[in-house]
């Protein structure tokens, strides 16, 4: 019906510019709220505000005159002008009726639109570097990238999910050096740890022993050749990031580039293959996996420093490339290339966002973690320098997600080997809850994840509370040849006029708001609008629910008629916690 609506209201518009009386320039779109207070009607709309001072005259004036256009009201009881021109919209009874029928009729694909009229539309998320677990951080990002991607698929957009894999960058040599060293440990030698490996008394200890089950004692050199020149242990107050730094060189050179390559590829191969399991059973797909390195091998990084150059946005100071970005609102110039001739993680970066906006896409969204704050305005200068719309890309900052088991903070480190992974949340919570729980505030606040809370069953759990709803509805169904009733639909229209209670009319409005929920809620990133929609559903249904009878013994058509009404619900429940990536169970 707000669609509806919106379009008659759209005509209206047209008919005032053909009069005249609206200047055809003028471009606004007709939109319509759902007033807090009943009183106020079904629908309202700021339209008559809008146009108010392009007509010329007062804003009530204006609603005057929109309504005098707006000559075909199908559907509308009343229309009132309220406060300094606001229309409120009084839906006819029959017209919320059918939405009952409209619900069942469309069934699973009821909601979904083609508001997106295929546009294509990248969405890149998670894309953690493969140094270890994902770990319960990395698992908001995900729930919540996945259910972006689904609900912009479900209003009618092309929707390619993608995963940039960090495989080239300084932090995989720090892992193939850490791995290395627990390697070297498995076939003898005495070494102490540097502090800035990866430590992890889990992965990294399995993949060196994998290692050495495969290639025995190929890749092991004396312990002297290792440290010769370097203290066996870092300098008390020393650089540690020019230790391990050094110590990669070593490695390298020691090992030369094929046996290096073993290491380097095992670390990889493995997180990588452990990430894509992780994921692929938390109900996360992807139609591709992105390589950095694939940027290199292409030559992308040096063909986007190349196009910089040529516009004049990239100048040399000390024998490095720099990257004007201040003159695109950024706070400081960035290396692209430093003066020992390599490239920085930012001149991958920028070719890729240059790869993905000439693969074709029409809208590019990055989901990165808050950390990542800084990236966004170097990010679209460099769009912008290289001759594209950074308007193009929206970029949604995810939060950290803390977690609390028995009230208290859990710590957790990728470094130090310290962590929750989001495979154990799964495991400890269900995947249903995981994703649920990750998504339910806005991405951009922090996320308190109270374990204790998400595994119970009660009516404090907002999943709990919702599922029990459509399982509810399911157990009315069931009921209905055990008291000798049969459901009939077409009788229940009959009667349709005599659900007049209060809960029944509550039902009707919020079953009106889906459609334009899942919308808004797609085309804002923001599934937590879904959540709490459902969460207000599954409150109106329960109130319904603990109030009326739906079995009534002797009251066929109004039977039938609530009946229709508790399916077009329990429907919607449904393919809202789809949407979510989550089960609608009969049975609670």
């Amino acid at each position: 019906m707000k669609a509806r609506i919106e379009q008659q209201l759209l005509v209206a518009l047209n008919t005032l510019k053909a009069q005249g009386v609206l200047d055809p320039a003028v471009q606004v779109v007709p939109a319509l709220s759902v007033p807090k207070d009943a009183a106020h009607g079904d629908f309202a709309t700021n339209l008559a505000l809008q146009i108010a001072k392009p007509m010329g005259v007062p804003p009530r004036q204006a609603a005057e005159q929109l309504l005098a256009a707006m000559t075909d009201r199908d559907g509308i009881r009343a229309v009132e002008i309220a406060g300094p021109g606001f229309l409120n919209f009084f839906v006819d009874a029959q017209a919320a009726f059918a939405l009952i029928d409209a619900i069942v009729a469309a069934g699973k694909d009821y909601g979904r639109s083609r508001i997106g009229a295929g546009a294509k539309v990248q969405v890149e998320f998670v894309s953690a570097n493969p140094t270890g677990p994902l770990h319960v951080g990395h698992g908001r990002g995900a729930a919540y990238g996945a259910v972006v991607a689904d609900m912009l698929a479900a209003v009618g957009y092309e929707v390619h999910r993608e995963y940039y894999v960090n495989d080239a960058g300084r932090q995989m040599h720090i892992l193939a050096v850490s791995i290395w060293l627990r390697y070297l440990e498995n076939v003898g030698a005495t070494l102490t740890f540097p502090a800035n490996g990866y430590k992890s008394e889990g992965y990294i200890f399995d993949i060196a022993a994998a290692l050495k089950a495969e290639q025995g004692d190929a890749l092991s050199v004396p312990t002297s050749d290792l440290f010769a020149g370097l203290p066996l242990d870092e300098p008390q107050g020393g650089d540690k990031d020019e230790y391990i730094d050094a110590l990669i060189a070593r490695a390298r050179d020691l090992l030369g580039d094929t046996r290096y390559r073993i290491v380097f590829d095992a670390g990889l191969k493995s997180i990588l293959a452990d990430i894509r399991t992780d994921l692929a059973e938390f109900g996360v797909e992807y139609e591709d996996w992105y390589s950095e390195q694939s940027l290199d091998d292409r030559g992308l990084i040096d063909r986007a420093i190349e196009r910089l150059q040529a516009s004049g946005h990239v100048y040399e100071q000390k024998g490095a490339l720099w990257f004007r970005s201040t003159e695109f609102g950024d706070d400081k110039d960035r290396v692209v290339r430093r003066d020992n001739g390599q490239t920085t993680y930012f001149a991958s970066d920028i070719a890729y966002h240059m790869e993905k906006f000439d693969r074709g896409f029409d809208r590019v969204i990055d989901i990165w973690g808050a950390d990542h704050h800084g990236y966004v305005p170097r990010v679209k200068a460099a769009l912008t320098a290289l001759g594209y719309d950074a308007n193009r890309l929206d970029v949604s900052l995810v939060q950290f997600a803390i977690l609390y088991r028995g009230g208290e903070r859990v710590q957790m480190s990728t470094r130090s080997g310290s962590f929750v992974t989001l495979r154990e949340l799964r495991e400890e919570v269900g995947n249903e809850a995981a994703r649920f729980f990750y998504v339910m505030r806005a991405a951009a606040q922090h996320l308190d994840f109270d374990l204790d809370l998400a595994k119970s069953q009660s009516n404090d759990n907002p999943l709990y509370y919702i599922q029990y709803a459509h399982a509810r509805v399911c157990s009315v169904f069931r009921q209905l040849p055990l008291r000798g009733f049969v459901h009939d639909a077409v009788n229940g229209r009959s009667a349709y006029a005599r659900l007049i209670e209060s809960h029944e009319q509550a039902l009707f409005k919020r079953l009106s708001q889906y459609a334009d929920t899942v919308e808004r809620a797609a085309i804002g990133l923001e599934p937590h609008q879904l959540v709490h929609y459902l969460r207000d559903l599954a409150q109106d249904f329960h109130a319904y629910y603990n109030a009326h009878a739906f079995l009534l013994a002797e009251d066929a058509a109004l039977r039938d008629a609530r009946l229709n009404l508790i399916e077009a619900t329990r429907q919607v429940l449904a393919n809202g916690l789809v949407l979510l990536g989550v089960g609608a169970p009969e049975e609670m």
